[in-house]
């Protein structure tokens, strides 16, 4: 089924009806609603409708115990670290000899070593429009143009907008053309729900044909938009790029069917960075840096807490230095075994002289081991 415009999820509320229904779209909207709410604008996108997002089975559920996860797609595993001096600069000098890297204790061979600036870039912006981000929203637009507009390279970067309250909209698919990217932000906007009279307040009662809706519109799900971002978006993206995650948000989820660790693991499947921008209505609504830590430190990304619009510019700004300016490191494990186990994986420098700068060293520190997959699974198949 192809749709004319983007269209709304929420993984979990969906999977009731998936064993009726298994083609329904990606980003399903709610655009029949029997006429339970005033129509919604159409969302333009470049993508074709994808399948349904189900939650996530007890299998897909890792714990990591703030250890990071690393996909292995080949014989190769590549990590990706960076480098920076007290003064917190980024370090581009290092060679391969500089360093060594280890597997569960055993030095392993290293394959490839390069700084990893001109990899190409799939990013998602998940812009948080719900009713703790009504005072901040336009600030929080505006930063998010400039940085797409600084960062994005149109002949080799993609880029997404997904913006999100109870439910999740494709605002734009990933795409290089910066003017549709600066549309879709542009069509961002805070829809308060009916009888809404500001300060996440509602008045008055709800008939009940519209009762989902109104809990949907003044809600928040932070971990379903990732999650179905991760696992409907990003997983679809150009094999050899890097992937990451722009959040804006106040990082309080009130009605996520998700839990948080469900989707980090998503988000990990999808090698995919998630950086978080904590921002909000902090007076009225508060700001949960310990969920954006959480969830940004256990992808390989970091959370921002802007108090001013010079201090969002610049966690922008450090974000764009971050998914440029980071080593690559390729190795063949060996450890051949394929049994889905814990790798844990220590980078140390072996230089004695660039020991003594006392570099701090960000990456990952392990992944799961692969496992075999049958010949008759349906992640063999080829759409």
């Amino acid at each position: 089924m192809k749709l004319r415009r983007a269209t709304k999820i929420r993984p979990l509320a969906i999977c009731a009806l998936v064993a009726a229904a298994m083609c329904a779209s990606f980003f399903l909207k709610a655009a029949a609603q029997n006429g339970a709410q005033p129509a919604t604008r159409p969302r333009q996108t470049e993508t074709a409708a994808q399948p349904s997002p189900t939650p996530p089975k007890k299998e897909d559920d890792i714990t990591l115990n703030s250890d990071d996860v690393v996909r292995v797609e080949t014989n190769l595993t590549n990590i990706f670290f960076t480098a920076s001096d007290k003064q917190k600069h980024f370090v581009s000098t290092l060679a391969k000899e500089d360093v060594r890297l280890l597997e569960d204790g055993v030095p392993q061979q290293i394959f490839t070593f390069q700084p990893n600036s001109d990899l190409p870039l799939s990013m998602a912006v998940l812009i948080d429009c719900s009713g703790s981000e009504e005072r901040t929203l336009p600030e929080e637009k505006a930063a998010a143009r400039a940085f797409l507009e600084a960062v994005l390279r149109a002949d080799k970067d993609e880029a997404a907008i997904v913006s999100f309250t109870g439910e999740v909209t494709l605002e734009q698919g990933l795409t290089g053309n910066i003017g549709r990217l600066r549309r879709a932000i542009d069509d961002v906007r805070f829809v308060p729900p009916s009888g809404y009279i500001g300060g996440n307040v509602v008045l008055g009662g709800t008939p009940p044909i519209s009762g989902t809706q109104q809990t949907l519109a003044g809600s928040t799900a932070i971990w379903d938009a990732i999650w179905a971002t991760s696992n409907e978006l990003l997983s679809g993206a150009a094999e050899h790029t890097r992937r990451a995650i722009i959040l804006l948000t106040d990082g309080v989820d009130t009605i996520s069917q998700v839990r948080m660790q469900e989707a980090i693991n998503r988000a990990l499947k999808a090698d995919a960075l998630i950086y978080a921008i904590g921002i909000g209505d902090r007076y009225q609504f508060g700001i949960d840096d310990g969920a954006l830590k959480k969830v940004t430190e256990n992808t390989g990304g970091r959370a921002f807490f802007p108090r001013n619009e010079r201090e969002l510019n610049e966690a922008f700004a450090q974000i764009q230095r971050d998914l440029r300016e980071r080593y690559l490191i390729a190795y063949s494990s060996s450890n051949k075994m394929r049994d889905g186990s814990y790798r844990r994986i220590t980078i140390e420098i072996t230089n004695p002289e660039v020991r003594k700068e006392n570099l701090k060293l960000n990456y990952r520190p392990g992944y799961f081991a692969k496992t075999p997959v049958p010949e008759s699974s349906p992640s063999n198949k080829k759409p």
